[in-house]
């Protein structure tokens, strides 16, 4: 009986993987926002993946092996300062910037924009 070679690293079509990717990028702008309009001034790159990690131990959320990638992706693509090239959002969806007076990798919430955000926006902008 001949067997077929299936591609494990392929996404099959049809499947829920988009869904759980919006799902996690949903979850992942909240926690952005969360640990960011804790600190208006901006926080430090690294600060804002330990807060996210402490975050998610506490609550026992699993984190993955690529969870910094993930969070720096999602914060890129609704950054005001993203290269529009490689954003999917428009500079007008941006809810994060990177402020020019602080010397680094300081992320930064915008504030005008935060108290608009809710559940159902989120999914609809992602």
């Amino acid at each position: 009986m001949p067997h077929d070679r299936v591609d494990l690293f392929k996404p099959e079509p049809g499947n829920a993987s988009a869904a759980v990717k919006s799902r996690s990028d949903a979850v992942i702008l909240a926690e952005l926002r969360a640990v960011l309009s804790a600190h208006p001034d901006g926080l430090r790159r690294w600060s804002v993946m330990q807060a996210i990690r402490k975050g998610r131990s506490h609550t026992g959320h699993a984190i993955p092996q690529n969870f910094e990638a993930e969070v720096e992706r999602t914060f890129r693509r609704f950054c005001a300062h993203a290269m529009t090239k490689h954003s999917d959002a428009p500079s007008k969806d941006a809810f994060f910037f990177r402020p020019a007076e602080k010397a680094g990798e300081v992320w930064a919430l915008l504030r005008d924009r935060a108290p608009s955000w809710t559940n159902g926006a989120l999914v609809e902008v992602i």
